[in-house]
């Protein structure tokens, strides 16, 4: 997306204070300790990371970090053409952590993984998502009458290995099209056209007798409205069998709380739903974060902490999930 405006308010903030109160608020949502059998697997669009027109600074990339470093394997969304933000981050994470992305697509964003290598093994499997020009003609879509154009940021995918569970994941940042991208029909026939060309992909790769795993997880941000059968998007990306998790938070991943656009999405049955332990749950670090801020402009001007929020932190949530591998 363009990169937010520079939030009008001023606000300097003490970063360890805030890592306290974020580590506070992970307790009381539930976010379990790493632990040796589980595998701590999240998702995050980091909104414009190392977009030159949204400067972060170095405590805001500390602040990432610390959110970042609670688990053991991340996809990101939303990172920049220009890396060096992310490497930014990456500073401040524990040694043992990795990182790998891919070149730019739409927007100029790349997809990333942050995993910690110290209980997450990259495989040799890395790529993206492309659909051969013979194939486009089965990207349809019923009541859906324009033709597939290809991804806008091609889905970024790797293959890992847990304890005795290998699998791969497919990092999605689907297309969401013009301010009206929400109400747009042809940008909403153009996500769905997305979501379903990731779903049949991911069909077919799981039951190829040259299968590198059959355990696929596709997680990221899909820009789904709300998950709900009678959702295009939400029947677009379930069509050939991904299941979508119940969100255990019962909250939307947008600050707003009422869009489900960050997902995870797995077939079953399987190894991948037997090593599901929990429920997919959203972290709302935005209950937490910058409380004197809030003090100040929530009776007056409450648009002021949500804007200088998603500028130097994000405007996405987090979401996560427990795998026991």
């Amino acid at each position: 997306m363009p990169p937010f405006e520079k939030p009008r308010v001023e606000y300097a903030y003490e970063v360890d204070a805030q890592i306290r109160a974020l580590r506070r608020h992970k307790e009381r949502r539930k976010i379990p300790a790493k632990a040796p059998d589980r595998l701590l697997l999240a998702t995050w669009n980091i909104a414009n990371l190392g977009d030159p027109g949204q400067q972060r600074r170095d405590d805001d990339h500390r602040l990432i970090a610390e959110l970042l470093g609670w688990f053991d394997l991340v996809a990101v969304q939303e990172v920049h053409d220009d890396s060096s933000a992310l490497r930014a981050v990456h500073r401040h994470l524990p040694p043992e952590y990795r990182l790998i992305f891919s070149d730019a697509g739409g927007n100029e964003e790349r997809a990333a993984f942050v995993y910690d290598s110290a209980k997450v093994t990259l495989l040799e499997k890395v790529g993206e998502i492309a659909i051969p020009p013979a194939a486009v003609r089965h990207i349809r879509l019923p009541g859906i009458t324009q033709g597939f154009g290809g991804f806008d940021r091609n889905p970024y995918l790797a293959g890992f290995r847990v304890g005795a569970l290998d699998f791969l994941l497919v990092n999605v940042h689907l297309y969401f099209g013009s301010d009206k991208g929400a109400t747009s029909k042809r940008d909403m026939n153009r996500r769905a056209l997305e979501a379903y060309a990731v779903a049949r992909w991911a069909d077919l790769r799981r039951t190829s007798p040259f299968a590198y795993s059959r355990n696929i997880i596709a997680l990221g941000d899909f820009n789904l409205p709300k998950i709900d059968p009678a959702d295009p998007i939400y029947a677009a990306l379930t069509r050939r069998g991904l299941r979508l998790p119940e969100h255990s938070t019962k909250v939307g991943s947008n600050l707003a709380g009422d869009r489900y656009y960050d997902q995870l999405a797995f077939f079953p049955p399987g190894e991948t739903e037997r090593a599901l332990v929990e429920s997919a749950a959203v972290f709302d670090f935005d209950g937490a974060v910058f409380s004197t801020l809030w003090q100040r402009t929530h009776e007056k001007e409450p648009r002021l902490f949500f804007d200088f929020l998603r500028y130097y932190l994000s405007d996405h949530r987090i979401l996560w999930t427990e795998l026991r591998p």
